[in-house]
């Protein structure tokens, strides 16, 4: 069963994670809210990885 999907979705649902992760990051480290800041980072890394997945399915 083949898959028309690219890999275009993934990259902007990465990039979006990306973004709001930083925001998240940089407010919790302005406001001293470490839980924030560390929700921050994981939603850096969950977008870093789904950009990486559509990057994958675009080379197939």
């Amino acid at each position: 069963m083949m898959s028309n999907s690219n890999g275009l979705g993934d990259k902007i649902k990465g990039k979006v994670n990306q973004v709001k992760g930083e925001a998240k990051d940089q407010i919790g480290n302005a406001t001293d809210n470490k839980k924030l800041q560390a929700e921050g980072k994981i939603d850096k890394a969950k977008g870093n990885i789904q950009e990486k997945v559509g990057e994958v399915k675009d080379r197939r």
